[in-house]
């Protein structure tokens, strides 16, 4: 299991580095991360597209006209429309979400950006979260960037 995991990770993080350094060359990663964090955020709030991507039984052409679509609709940039087709056509979709994982952190580390991921037992405000966010880039000396989670099974406090 592990080596598939393993394999996995690294086959993601290859297709990761191939679109980051194609967005770079072509003058456009600032466009294909906004498309990434889009689709991301369709991967987490959409369960019929996550779906459709994952089955088995939903052919490799229905999925890459459904990623199409999506890349139309949302006005992908020609990289990241190319190779959502790509990665249709060669049934790798269910690499997605990894995929997306590893291309925002490239970008990123190249933006020079820290990470740190934030539990709170309550819900946390826009304005909460941006304070921590300050308040612990001054500690760093560093631009912080922050994934936030609220996790009601915690009994108090915050996990950073």
């Amino acid at each position: 299991m592990s080596s598939r995991s393993t394999f996995s990770n690294s086959t993601s993080k290859s297709y990761a580095m191939a679109l980051y350094e194609l967005s770079k060359e072509s003058s456009e990663l600032n466009k294909v991360e906004d498309g990434l964090r889009g689709l991301k955020k369709l991967l987490i709030e959409n369960s019929r597209f996550k779906e459709i991507i994952l089955s088995p039984t939903v052919s490799k052409d229905e999925k890459k006209n459904v990623m199409l679509a999506i890349a139309d609709q949302n006005n992908f940039s020609i990289t990241l429309k190319n190779f959502l087709g790509f990665i249709s056509t060669k049934n790798r979709l269910f690499f997605l979400n990894k995929v997306i994982d590893s291309f925002l952190n490239l970008v990123s580390s190249s933006k020079g950006e820290l990470k740190a991921k934030i539990v709170s037992s309550k819900k946390l405000s826009i304005e909460e979260q941006k304070k921590i966010q300050t308040e612990l880039s001054k500690n760093f000396k560093s631009k912080l960037k922050i994934d936030y989670e609220y996790d009601p099974n915690l009994i108090a406090g915050l996990i950073v």
